[in-house]
């Protein structure tokens, strides 16, 4: 049934900001990272984390480079405060390290809170409040002041417990549901908590604007933090905090405009989850950075081990198409996109300068500790370039053309009849069953043994010894080489008209355990083409063999 929205929604305001800066700027270096998926993430889960699985993520954050860890929310949980006194009271922090613990501001529960922290070398005690519109009007019935003056209160609370511990204490503000908050008003509560906190440039507090719920488009929310950015009474002693929720699936990329617009700091999760839609995802907006030659900080080079970890803890599995992280994103099945990336993987090998360029793939897989088997893939909507790279890559067959454009039409028919992705060995199955000794429906001919030598100063005398469905016997011939000569005597001994209308052979390997393959294109009188190949620790050996098994499919 047709649903008119008129009347029902009303369009987001935007920001009055004519002179916006950030569309023109570009992100030049990290921000400061804060993961929440301990107590923001785990409020989220069906079933919550309990302490030894906490432990395990919270080891994952700090092995990624993760400085600051909001690890729960005390005052609130009787979990939360036991993992907070396990992580303290078992020296699990390291130095470098800083815990986050949430807080409303009410008198009792900032006390809880400090005692949760007791011990700790340094902690972020995060204050909130709401401060929306729509929840100062339904939720809370009160005015501009009164949320005021409840900010300054938690804020005064926090400060006077901070000089009686010796954990050093950062402030982090949040006017909770930013987004839909009157900028005027988040400006003067973020003022106030500011004034009452006494930050300065030499020590700043965290300001955190939080998208609790995606509100606008990701411009709208950019030009909120860059209005914000310009009209606090002192920016300098603010670290500009955000955590984008992904309300209407664009939270990547508000958190990317909010740093061009002059957020420091980002807090999110891993893979985005979280609330509803979720959080920030840090690992889609870490290598989205990497990709444009920005150093994100983050330790991502294992990021198989980074997704195992994560979905083992929360029990949210990460989806095959995720950016970066899913299963699947590396890995083509099409055919023009499959010979696009073989291409450019060669290319890729042969220049000096170790730029990435490669279509489809805009970070090298091996930087995130995938390898590249994964990458090409085989179904019934696989081409030439993808057969050929699988052959390639697994089995070092270097395939001419019109070999690529023949075993991909039998790939494709096998893919369809099998209604599935084939396996690398299926492939070289076909290969194997479709170009080498024997012909595919019964027995064929054999090589034994053969000698060679100089008939004159152009051409050469070969006489080889083979086996077939007649028994032994000796072939003559003669030619200007030894495939030459071979095929002139298969044309007399065995009757068979054909030309070599193509040959190609490469090694496979080196060393002692190298192999030659040879390639040949067969011509019949009438114009048809028979494919076939050989291959042997000797070169000639492998000729013969691919003009035996050219013989068998003529």
């Amino acid at each position: 049934m047709y649903m008119d929205p008129a009347g029902k929604y009303r369009p987001f305001p935007t920001v009055n900001l004519p002179d916006r800066q950030w569309p023109g700027r570009t992100i030049q270096h990290a921000p400061y990272w804060a993961a929440v998926d301990l107590r923001d993430g785990n409020q989220a889960l069906v079933d919550p984390m309990g302490p030894d699985t906490k432990q395990r993520l919270f080891r994952l954050l700090v092995d990624m480079g993760m400085k600051q860890i909001e690890v729960g929310f005390p005052a609130a949980s009787e979990t939360d405060y036991a993992f907070v006194r396990l992580l303290i009271e078992n020296g699990l922090i390291p130095e470098d390290v800083t815990i986050q613990v949430l807080t409303p501001a009410r008198q009792e529960l900032i006390d809880k809170t400090f005692d949760a922290i007791e011990g700790a070398d340094q902690a972020i005690v995060h204050l909130f409040n709401p401060t929306s519109t729509l929840q100062r009007e339904v939720v809370f019935g009160a005015g501009r002041q009164e949320i005021i003056d409840l900010a300054t209160f938690g804020t005064r609370t926090i400060r006077d417990r901070a000089t009686r511990t010796n954990t050093r204490v950062t402030l982090q503000y949040s006017p909770e549901s930013f987004t839909g908050t009157e900028l005027d008003f988040a400006r003067d509560v973020s003022d106030a908590v500011m004034a009452e906190w006494g930050a300065t440039p030499e020590t700043p507090m965290i300001l955190n604007l939080p998208a609790t719920v995606e509100m606008a488009t990701p411009n709208v929310h950019a030009d909120q933090i860059e209005w914000m950015a310009r009209g606090l009474a002192d920016r300098d002693s603010a670290i500009i905090s955000v955590h984008p929720h992904n309300d209407r699936g664009t939270a990547v990329a508000a958190a990317e405009l909010a740093m061009m617009a002059g957020a420091d700091r980002v807090e999110g999760t891993l893979f985005g989850n979280g609330e509803r839609t979720g959080n920030v995802d840090i690992v889609t907006l870490a290598l989205n950075m990497y990709t444009q030659g920005v150093d994100p900080g983050l330790d991502l080079s294992d990021l198989g081990r980074i997704k195992q970890v994560a979905e083992a803890c929360t029990g949210m599995p990460v989806p095959p198409r995720h950016p970066y992280a899913g299963d699947l994103v590396f890995t083509a099945f099409s055919g023009s996109h499959q010979d696009a990336i073989n291409k450019g993987l060669k290319a890729v090998r042969a220049r000096a300068d170790g730029v990435w360029e490669v279509p489809y793939l805009p970070v090298d897989p091996e930087d995130l500790g995938r390898s590249y088997e994964a990458v090409i893939r085989v179904n019934s909507q696989s081409g030439k370039g993808g057969v050929s790279h699988v052959l390639e890559r697994d089995h070092g067959l270097e395939l001419p053309r019109a070999f690529q454009i023949d075993i991909a039409q039998r790939v494709q028919k096998v893919a369809d009849d099998r209604g599935r992705e084939l396996t690398a060995a299926e492939i070289h199955d076909i290969f194997r069953q479709a170009y080498e000794a024997g012909p595919p429906d019964g027995p064929g001919h054999t090589m034994v043994t053969y000698d060679m030598e100089r008939a004159d100063d152009d051409r050469w005398h070969l006489r080889a010894t083979i086996d077939g469905p007649e028994g032994r016997h000796t072939v003559d011939g003669t030619g200007n080489g030894p495939v030459d000569a071979f095929v002139n005597g298969v044309r007399d001994d065995l009757g068979v008209a054909f030309d070599i209308a193509d040959y190609h052979e490469h090694a496979v390997g080196q060393g002692a355990d190298a192999q030659a393959v040879s390639y040949l294109e067969a011509a019949r009188p009438d114009g048809g083409r028979v494919y076939a190949a050989g291959r042997d620790s000797s070169i000639v050996m492998a000729s013969l063999k691919a003009v035996l098994a050219a013989v068998d499919r003529l």
